[in-house]
């Protein structure tokens, strides 16, 4: 009899929450209170798989480089022309051109004293040199792809730590919802083949399983390696506890980059031996093509030393690889092509996240599958709101917090679409001249992703997703026009010239313009089925029937 109770009792009590239903909250809230960030952080991070073709892009002065120049020869000319602008600097590097970039990218540092260097600070000094002169190039000043990289990572107008912490206390999110996704749909692998479009709430789940899916592993990674390019600065204690002594920390920053430190200088003048010869002893070991950047310390003084490392391209790591060579006599003083295990993990992790190994094709690999984890997000944020608005009492006056996530969708989304077409079309406008130029086209990147914001409160959402929509198609299509406009170098002309990084820019932006007329016609298309209202909430039969004709 008691045992009988005991199951009555057992039988009557509320059943508990699965382990799907749990991580299904868990889903749903990681992704959404960290969403609008991500999909941010995933829209520039996949445009910076093309951050230096963009670079070029951008700078429409610098000439399409058919043919790629003896990068030891470029070396020495650069190095020479450091030695005349920068003398007495105590610290030089210069980035050697590949088949991405048609200019040598440099940075010095400037002496105590120099104009310019503010005291008690370090502080550089750089410019873009011409492979075939060594002299400074005039260009426009520009930050190029470099910002959406570094937004993507670091965001702007605030400290760059506070930005990375946000960025990192986002990645966390995602891989919270990347493990919970899982867990939550026992049926995940089946759904990847099924897509029922025009059914409302079940086409965007759909469509967010597939490009969940589909992109999973790469997802995982790009998220988990994310986190572990920036983890001495989100863990950092057992950094702090086992390396303690400067020879330790020394020997830390060698095994995680070929930046050289510049000793105490000696006083006594030596010139630099040759630069090319330091170069073709690299080429020798490695290859013709993969000296990657050439950094000397003391140059002009006769403890100089000059590094010349290796490239990125073709090995999957970032631990640096490079010749140490005495900077007046040329003599190799060491080879390191090797670091500890850790430090070499570390290294492989932190280049399947940047992908600067890649081919052109690999490249675009990256880039397709970063673009679904994009819409992945983006498709995530807009089921919370499809879903959602079934519920509501009344759709047409939603609660407050309904109407926030759905305008900072919008503004997220679309709006972002139009702000990066923005920044694009300010390369081309604003004066060439202008002071602070490249600060001027970031301003206007977010004064337009401001209005975007502005215009989603104010209309209507359905006219506000088709109004920006629109607008993102009309600026992307519009911007190979612009660029032939305002330069020398139109589609056709770029075609001819077989400068494939102008003429894939017009191409690309083409193609997604298309993208984008595409979902403006679909979303002003789009009719939602009339709601069905219980006849009970609504006070019986008769009061339900005319509250479904209301709707």
């Amino acid at each position: 009899m008691k045992t009988d109770n005991v199951k009555r009792e057992r039988a009557q009590r509320p059943a508990g929450r699965g382990i799907r239903q749990s991580m299904s909250g868990l889903h749903i809230w990681a992704g959404l209170l960290m969403g609008w960030i991500l999909y941010a952080m995933f829209l520039t991070g996949t445009v910076s798989y093309f951050k230096d073709e963009l670079s070029q892009w951008m700078r429409p002065e610098l000439a399409h480089q058919a043919e790629l120049p003896d990068p030891a020869l470029v070396a020495q000319r650069v190095a020479d022309e450091l030695g005349a602008i920068a003398p007495g600097t105590p610290q030089w590097s210069m980035r050697l051109p590949d088949g991405r970039t048609n200019s040598v990218y440099a940075f010095w540092r400037m002496a105590p004293g120099e104009a310019g260097a503010a005291p008690g600070r370090r502080a550089f000094g750089e410019a873009a040199f011409d492979p075939a002169t060594g002299g400074k190039v005039t260009a426009r000043e520009t930050l190029g792809g470099d910002f959406f990289y570094r937004f993507h990572f670091q965001f702007h107008y605030m400290p760059v730590l506070w930005g990375r912490w946000i960025a990192g206390a986002s990645a966390m999110f995602m891989l919270v919802a990347i493990v919970s996704g899982v867990i939550t749909h026992k049926k995940i692998f089946i759904d990847f083949f099924t897509f029922r479009g025009g059914k409302g709430q079940r086409s965007w789940l759909d469509a967010h399983n597939a490009l969940s899916v589909f992109g999973l592993p790469f997802h995982a990674m790009i998220t988990y390696t994310g986190l572990v390019t920036l983890m001495a600065l989100y863990m950092p204690w057992g950094e702090r506890t086992a390396i303690t002594t400067p020879a330790e920390r020394q020997q830390l920053t060698a095994e995680l980059n070929a930046f050289i430190q510049p000793g105490k200088p000696s006083g006594q003048a030596a010139p630099l031996a040759s630069v090319a010869d330091m170069v073709r002893q690299a080429q020798e070991r490695w290859g013709q093509d993969t000296v990657g950047r050439v950094t000397a310390t003391n140059s002009g003084d006769s403890t100089a030393r000059v590094a010349v490392a290796r490239g990125e391209a073709g090995r999957v790591s970032m631990s640096p690889q490079y010749m140490l060579f005495d900077g007046p006599t040329g003599r190799l003083l060491e080879t390191r092509e090797g670091v500890g295990a850790a430090a070499e993990t570390r290294g492989v992790l932190y280049a399947l996240h940047l992908g600067r190994f890649s081919d052109t094709v690999t490249r675009w690999l990256y880039f397709l599958v970063s673009l679904m984890g994009t819409a992945m997000v983006g498709t995530g944020l807009v089921m919370w709101t499809v879903k959602r608005r079934q519920k509501l009492t009344d759709p047409k006056r939603p609660h407050i917090g309904f109407r926030i996530v759905e305008r900072l969708n919008i503004a997220s989304i679309a709006g972002l679409s139009v702000a990066m077409t923005a920044f694009l079309w300010g390369n081309r406008l604003l004066p060439a001249g202008m002071a602070e130029r490249g600060a001027w086209e970031i301003h206007l990147f977010f004064a337009v992703w401001a209005l975007t914001l502005a215009h989603a409160v104010l209309r209507p959402a359905r006219t506000a997703w088709i109004e920006q929509l629109w607008a993102a198609a009309a600026l992307l299509a519009l911007l190979p026009v612009l660029n032939a406009v305002t330069t020398d170098r139109p589609l056709w002309h770029s075609m001819a010239e077989a400068d494939w990084v102008f003429a894939g820019m017009d191409l690309m932006c083409l193609s997604l313009a298309a993208l984008h007329a595409v979902l403006a016609l679909r979303t002003a298309r789009h009719r939602p089925k009339p709601r069905v209202v219980p006849a009970k909430a609504r006070g019986g039969v008769i009061g339900g029937a005319l509250e479904e004709g209301r709707s």
